[in-house]
């Protein structure tokens, strides 16, 4: 171990009591959250209490706060809503509420307070650590307390949770709840598409969101709405004339529905709400349209958490321990929180006076400031949202020399549907003449060239799977003829969207430049597979869809054992070498453990875990989950790895008699199956954007004397994300990081989540925090900002 890296084993909770609560509007994934900081806590050696109906419960005492243990968050991960309650509460506003709150606290010895909730929760708790010592004196002169009770307690310290579903709090990429109301939206969207196309019928959805438009925002994108009306976007004067207009062009388009998307708080340039019967009435009135209002209400807050969800709350909860921890006498109360892929803390009143400064922004009409103060992640949405929503007329576009070819490469991942589409459209818009390629590099070889336009994408980001078709073979043996289809059709520049096989065909058409001019043109490759297993990112399209799919059928299969106590269910999933699904996949569903060949083990550990499966079967808590990564070489003549799915089941069954039996289940192709996440939906429809302008820009670079020709390495690039942006990065350059044998990164992000699982499955191991949030400021977005947060 390098004396640069700290282990959090140096941290002790000896001593010290935490206490978490929630508070405010519930949201999937609190209990997420809640569980996490209770194993933690109790995990370091802290006493952990439950504060019971969030502020009121502390103010009340008596059983709302009650110490947790172990086995009191069991089940808790795939529950949504909060299992502690959650309450408003008016007397906490009060100095006397907070006394009694400050009372009951000091009684059991809490001085570490984890508040989940929004900003007017955290607020609330910023005030009570600044007036805590004030509140200890009242209580001493009092009588309420003695003098050595308030001098062991002398300090509050608060860690802050955002729990929010409309994503509307400063400093955060993304929010508890926010992904899970995204499903829940997209759900009702996909379900409306098929009656609507039925009857030809418009359907105006009304989504949450009274100060902020992201949700609207985002399920706009995600389902191509045809209009989306935001708080920090108000139409444009004559709204109601273009809006009409673009309807009527596009049932003229054949086109058999319309979707409309509002949010509650939507207004005009008057700052007067924009009401979803409206909009109804204006379509009908001008168009005669068949319009339908669906208003979405608390079906956004309910449901099962998304695996999104699960494991931001899990990363946090965890993180909050930490903070707590670590927080000195002179440490600002913290939100733990999420910048792209990276856990950050934040000073909370900071994060709170910027969501202040939007509403503000907002009330003044300084829409421009106020989407800027939103970030980097709300702005990048909202550019693309413009970008691929306003179809503007021939007559309106650049017409550019340029043809740029798309094609899918690989295993079918869900959203690269949604990538295509975006590609297409925004190639249009920038001028280009757009072809797709069916069928990956052997279609390619064929001639299977078709030329797209603007309605031939439509409703392409629902789908699951891949529309173009695709294949897993490789361009090398069929390069003289890629290289003469290239030519023949006129190719400038290409978008290769897929997974590994994508990888390994960027770097062999690179290699074949030398020999075929045709060859030597801008290209891009973005990453889209379930395995996650792509150099250079962190995240590939198709693989958060993966999860879901996991998370869910693993929800089912420990409900299926509700009735039957004492079994374990051994679980294999995708991903080749690469363990990215069982790990994460693991940490969302509350796994044991989970195999993958990136950790290494042997009988000893295999018999460490079926003991400790045997000792969890002596709780309440009587049954186990283990997830196994699928290897490609448990399925060859050259398999070195003995330790197979069946072997392992084997050993559990043999092992487990007695004590608990055991199931096994290979989940197999749906993970890859199924629609598209909000996540990979939107996803896949900004980095593929993100993606052609920057073909377009390298198209005007290489193009000389009436030609493109591009030789450069940084002339082939991946576009990948890198911890808190996208980055291009030249191919020749990801050799360097690629494990090719076993198809994987040398270095893989997730595995730092690794300890994390067994931590809040109650195994001792090591826990590098060398990585965890340090204490940032929040930084006053810029008037242009050129890099890109994707965090949906």
């Amino acid at each position: 171990m390098s004396n640069s890296r700290k282990f959090f084993e140096s941290l002790t909770g000896a001593g010290k009591s935490i206490a978490v609560l929630t508070s405010g509007g519930d949201a999937q994934g609190m209990n997420a959250a809640v569980r996490a900081v209770v194993r933690m806590g109790i995990y370091v050696g802290a006493k952990v209490y439950f504060i019971h109906e969030g502020y009121q419960g502390m103010v009340d005492g008596g059983d709302n706060i009650q110490e947790a243990n172990w086995e009191s968050v069991s089940s808790m991960l795939q529950v949504g809503g909060t299992v502690i309650g959650s309450a408003r509460c008016a007397e906490f506003r009060a100095r006397e509420g907070r006394l009694r709150a400050a009372c009951h606290l000091v009684q059991r010895g809490i001085t570490n307070l984890c508040v989940i909730g929004g900003d007017g929760s955290l607020t609330g708790a910023n005030l009570f650590r600044e007036e805590w010592s004030g509140l200890l004196q009242e209580l001493v002169q009092s009588g309420r307390i003695d003098e050595r009770s308030a001098e062991c307690n002398s300090v509050l310290h608060i860690v802050g949770m955002v729990g929010s579903i409309d994503n509307d709090f400063c400093g955060t990429d993304m929010t508890i709840g926010t992904d899970s109301a995204l499903h829940r939206i997209i759900e009702v969207v996909d379900a409306i598409m098929t009656t609507a196309q039925s009857h030809q019928r418009t359907f105006v959805l009304e989504v949450m969101g009274r100060h902020c438009g992201y949700l609207a925002l985002v399920s706009a994108l995600a389902c191509g709405a045809d209009w989306v009306f935001i708080p920090e976007m108000p139409p444009t004067d004559g709204w109601e004339e273009q809006m009409c207009q673009k309807l009527s062009e596009n049932r003229a388009d054949k086109k058999r529905l319309n979707i409309i998307i509002v949010a509650e708080g939507a207004i005009n340039s008057s700052n007067k709400p924009i009401s979803a019967g409206y909009i109804k009435d204006l379509v009908v009135r001008c168009l005669g349209l068949d319009t339908r209002v669906t208003i979405l209400g608390h079906v956004q807050r309910g449901g099962t958490p998304s695996a999104f969800d699960r494991i931001l709350a899990s990363r946090m909860g965890v993180e909050a321990v930490l903070a707590l921890l670590e927080a000195c006498p002179g440490t600002p109360a913290c939100v733990v929180s999420l910048c792209g892929n990276q856990a950050v803390r934040l000073p909370l009143m900071e994060c709170v006076q910027m969501t202040q400064e939007v509403q503000k922004a907002m009330d003044e009409k300084r829409f421009d400031d106020a989407v800027r103060l939103r970030g980097r992640s709300f702005e990048n949405n909202l550019n693309t949202y413009k970008l691929l929503s306003h179809r503007k007329a021939d007559a309106e576009l650049p017409h550019g020399p340029f043809t740029v070819a798309v094609l899918n490469v690989g295993a079918p991942a869900a959203g690269m549907n949604a990538a295509v589409r975006s590609a297409v459209r925004v190639g249009i818009t920038e001028g280009h003449r757009m072809m797709a390629v069916h069928d990956g590099f052997e279609g390619f070889a064929k001639g299977q060239i078709k030329e797209m336009g603007w309605g031939d994408v439509g409703g392409w980001t629902g789908q699951g799977g891949s529309l173009l078709g695709t294949k897993r073979t490789l361009p090398a043996k069929h390069i003289d003829k890629i290289a003469e289809q290239m030519r023949i059709h006129g190719i400038n520049a290409l978008l290769v969207i897929g997974g590994f096989e994508a990888y390994l065909g960027l770097q062999e058409l690179l290699a074949a430049r030398g020999s075929h001019d045709p060859l030597c043109v801008p290209m891009v490759m973005v990453p889209s597979t379930v395995s996650n297993n792509i150099p250079g990112s962190d995240l590939s399209i198709g693989a958060d869809t993966a999860l879901n799919a996991i998370t869910g059928t693993c929800d089912r299969i420990k409900q299926s054992a509700s009735g039957t106590k004492r079994r374990v269910f051994i679980i294999e999933t995708m991903g080749g070498y690469c363990g990215y699904l069982a790990s994460v996949g693991g940490l969302a569903a509350g796994a044991d453990a989970a195999y993958i060949y990136e950790e290494p083990f042997d009988i000893r550990d295999l018999q460490s875990n079926v003991e400790h499966l045997r000792e969890k079967m002596k709780t309440t808590i009587q049954r186990g989950l283990i997830l196994r990564n699928e290897n490609y070489n448990d399925r060859n003549e050259n398999s070195s790895e003995n330790y197979t799915t069946d072997f392992i089941y084997q050993l559990y069954s043999e092992e487990g008699k007695g004590v608990f039996d055991c199931r096994k289940n290979v989940l197999g192709h749906m993970q890859q199956g199924g629609a598209p996440s909000p996540f990979d939906r939107n996803f896949g429809t900004k980095i593929a954007a993100k993606a052609v302008q920057w073909l377009s820009k390298r198209l005007k670079d290489f193009y000389r004397e009436g030609r493109v020709f591009a030789n450069t390495d940084d002339s082939a690039c991946l576009l990948g994300m890198r911890r808190r942006a996208l980055v291009f990065q030249p191919v020749t350059q990801l050799k360097e990081e690629t494990d090719f044998v076993h198809r994987i990164p040398k270095e893989q992000w997730w595995l730092k989540l690794r300890p994390l699982m067994k931590i809040l499955a109650k195994y001792k191991t090591s826990y590098d925090i060398t990585d965890s949030g340090q204490l940032e400021h929040v930084t006053r977005p810029r008037a242009r900002d050129t890099e890109i947060a994707i965090t949906i």
